[in-house]
């Protein structure tokens, strides 16, 4: 018997203020389960009432007060709950579970890698130098056995590794989240793991791919000046059970907008 899962991970930018686009999106599209990012409220605070009533019954929350904050909302039972505090910083940037898919346990980790600040330097720059310790711990942490089952990793990632994952390749080669040593230290992730970037799997390399919109522009659809930082990264044992991923761009003109958008992935076997 065919199992069909569809996955999907949005940094809400505040999950209470932002609930009723949230409620738009689980109504329309209907995911499995929906990995949020930047939820920005304690564990206490979260409306997990809302997300039941339109039937997200398993909630696994890892959240602080005012920053930062993950949340895993789900139709399919939750368990194996974990979260890793990287750095020693006690953020609230990771949360992980398993769920049942085609008969065996997934294992799914939603991060909310940090931003980095404005200045690529981390000499000068405290946020910058915590952002390279966090990916090279989750280096170190994910290439250790973690891709070698059916795994799934989401969540806004704070990179956009490639060309065409950014609006201008020339312009952003200084601005944090496309610098030459985020891209290649979030390669050395991906790929010291094994791990498939399912996006690039169904969009291909050449082709203009965003999930995340600035809300300095006064006009983001027309001047399009966005970037890919939302991520999906499936083990090498999941794979092939990729059936497809979207990006809803609609979501960025909502009412009351995060300025990234859903990424949805479709899982089957």
């Amino acid at each position: 018997m065919t199992d069909r899962l569809t996955l999907a991970t949005w940094n809400i930018n505040s999950v209470r203020l932002r609930m009723p686009i949230v409620e738009k999106f689980l109504t329309e599209q209907a995911p499995d389960v929906l990995c949020l990012q930047e939820t920005k409220c304690p564990d206490a605070n979260f409306p997990e009432g809302a997300f039941r009533k339109l039937g997200y019954e398993h909630l696994a929350i890892n959240g602080q007060k005012g920053y930062h904050g993950v949340a895993i909302a789900s139709k399919r039972p939750l368990s194996d709950l974990e979260r890793r505090d990287f750095c020693a910083k006690g953020d609230a940037r990771h949360i992980a579970v398993s769920l049942p898919f085609a008969g065996a346990a997934l294992r799914l980790h939603n991060f909310y890698v940090p931003a980095g600040g404005d200045e690529p330097d981390r000499e000068i720059n405290d946020k910058f130098g915590h952002k390279l310790d966090f990916m090279a711990e989750m280096k170190s942490w994910l290439a250790d056995g973690e891709a070698s089952r059916p795994a799934v990793v989401v969540g806004d990632l704070n990179v956009a590794p490639y060309e065409h994952d950014v609006w201008s390749h020339k312009a952003l080669l200084k601005v944090v989240s496309h610098t030459p040593v985020e891209t290649e230290l979030f390669e050395a992730i991906r790929t010291g793991g094994d791990w498939v970037d399912a996006m690039r799997q169904t969009v291909p390399a050449s082709e203009k791919l965003y999930t995340w919109w600035s809300y300095r522009a006064k006009d983001w659809d027309a001047a399009d000046k966005g970037r890919r930082l939302d991520h999906v990264w499936l083990s090498r044992p999941l794979a092939g059970a990729l059936k497809g991923t979207s990006v809803l761009r609609a979501a960025r003109g909502w009412d009351k907008p995060s300025d990234h958008v859903p990424v949805l992935a479709v899982l089957e076997a």
